[in-house]
Formats: C-alpha cells, structure tokens, sequence
C-alpha cells in the first residue's frame, strides 16, 4: 500500500478501479438502474449547491471575468482538441476504421465535462467559480457548436440538436448554484465550517458517474460490438489523445505564468470531455447502427480521464497543503 501511495494511489483510486470493475461485472438494471440514475442527478445537485452556498459573489464575478483563463479553456476544447482530434485520425485512421476514426473526431469536438472537471478542480484547490464558468460555458455553447463541427470534419447533417443539455445544465448544475448563491447568507457558515461535507459530496458523485458509465456500456452491449484488437488500438489512440491534451495544458499553464488556482483549472476543463453530453449528439447526429461504436473512443477517453485525473487532482492537493 506504501508503494502504491507513492506513485499516486490511494485508496479512493483503488476504489475508483473497483467502481468501474463493478459497473462491468455488476451493471445496475431495472429499478435499481432507476434508483442510480435519480441518485447521480440529485448527488450533483447537491454538490452545486454546496459550492454556490460556499462559494463568495465576489470569487464567481471574478471567475467570469477572468478573460485570459476562459478564453484559453474555451479555444482549448474548441480549437486545439479539433487540430489534434484530425492529426490522430490521421495517424491511427488506417488501422481503427472509419466506425472508430469517426468516433476518434467526434471525440475530439465535444465540450468539456461539467461535474468532474469541476469536482476536480475542488479536490486540487484551483479556482472553483472559474471552472465552473468555463465547464458551463463550454457546454452551453457546444450543444450547438459540436454539431456544426462534425458536420464540418465529418460531412454529416446535423439535423435538430435537442435543448435537453442545456436545460440539463440549467436544472442541475446553474439553478442550485444559484439556489445555494442566494441562501449563503444563512447556510454559508455552516458549509465553510463542515469542508468534510462537500469532500464526501465530491468524491462520491464522480464515483456514481463511473459506475452510471460502466454500468450502461456493459447494459447496451458496447463491449461486444467492436473486435478486441481494435478497442486495443483505439484504447492506445485515446490514451495518446489524452496524454497530449493534459501535456500541452499543463505546458500553458507554466508558460503563461498563471497562478496555481487558475492552472488546476486550465487542466482539467481544458482536457477533459464530457461523456454526457456526447451520447444524446451523437444519437441526434449519427446513425443508430453506428452510435455504439461512435460514442467507443469518448467512453474510453471518459474513464481514462476520471482516473487520470483523481491521481492528478489528489497530487496538485498535496503540493498546495504545507508538509504534505
């Protein structure tokens, strides 16, 4: 266990792993299906509520005006992720096929992840508000924006785009932000006094997304619909896709001289992608026979991520507590 600390396991990543083991091994189905579907919305939820109750006015209007940071995720997810989602097609598009490829570029254009990004910024201590703007902006304006970027690296016809994210956005991350926003002043108190709260909140929230992720791959038979060999490959492509994405954030954020708090952010909503909002695109955008092995490459990168990222957001918080 001393070991597995030192390269950045711990238990809550061994649990991670065990979460997404059970997801495939244990998929949760009818009521229980249910009963994990309502228990992830009202988990998130209750975390945006608790950073909105936490959280000063003053920090979130700073968050919003911080130009360079949003500007920099925003051209991240939008531009750089594109230019590098085409290099990989490029390289990997002759071994994986046109069915992976196509997902390998969906991947690429869709917008950031909105509750882990977040969640991990909190773990990091990074700027909290500014994520959230950046990972809500990046997803408000994606559900129009990822569209036409397919239908431009891709040649497909878009078609209607549902407003089901953003009222998804509205519903369960911007209005009890709010909620808790407009309540500070007599639960804010009581928040900052019990950090345990939110810690538990965070943490347990991305664990149900892990499992609520496992758990409808394995329910709609995505592992068994493409060739081993070529999830092996697509696997590696991803992993290349993400260790690139994370290198060149990490990168801008020194070379930009930014504070920590604002790098954490940078990190991880400039990197990551979010799985939610890619599967009802990707249903609206492409074929039903070639949804699943569409959305393949942006299962993969979405788990890659939340373990990737737990490693990472735990190690930035050791290195911003004193003696840790």
């Amino acid at each position: 266990m001393k070991f597995l600390r030192r390269i950045g396991v711990d238990g809550y990543m061994l649990l991670l792993v065990l979460t997404a083991v059970a997801g495939v091994v244990l998929p949760a189905r009818g009521l229980a299906g249910d009963i994990l579907g309502y228990s992830t919305f009202w988990a998130v939820t209750l975390l945006f509520f608790l950073y909105g109750a936490k959280l000063d006015p003053a920090a979130v209007r700073a968050g919003l005006l911080n130009l360079r940071l949003q500007t920099l995720t925003f051209l991240a997810t939008y531009l750089l992720f594109p230019v590098l989602g085409l290099v990989l097609a490029m390289l990997f598009g002759g071994v994986l096929g046109p069915a992976l490829t196509t997902g390998l570029l969906f991947l690429a254009v869709l917008p950031s992840t909105v509750q882990s990004s977040i969640a991990f910024t909190s773990m990091a201590g990074g700027n909290v508000p500014a994520a959230i703007c950046a990972a809500s902006l990046s997803n408000i304006v994606g559900v129009v924006l990822t569209p036409l970027l397919v239908a431009r690296l891709l040649h497909v016809d878009g078609g209607g785009v549902s407003l089901e994210a953003i009222e998804k956005i509205g519903i369960q991350i911007l209005l009890p932000f709010v909620a808790g926003q407009m309540l500070r002043p007599l639960i804010g108190g009581f928040v900052r006094r019990h950090r345990l709260l939110t810690m538990v909140v965070d943490r347990g929230s991305i664990l149900l997304i892990v499992y609520s992720a496992f758990s409808g791959s394995t329910k709609s038979g995505l592992w068994s619909q493409i060739p081993v060999p070529s999830m092996v490959l697509s696997l590696v492509a991803v992993s290349v896709f993400l260790a690139l994405a994370m290198a060149i954030m990490a990168a801008t954020g020194r070379l930009m001289r930014m504070p920590q708090a604002d790098q954490a952010v940078l990190f991880f909503c400039g990197s990551t992608k979010s799985l939610a909002s890619g599967l009802p695109i990707a249903s609206a955008i492409f074929p039903a026979a070639t949804v699943g092995a569409t959305v393949l490459p942006v299962m993969m990168y979405h788990m890659l991520q939340l373990l990737v990222c737990s490693v990472i957001a735990q190690r930035m918080a050791r290195r911003a507590v004193p003696g840790g």
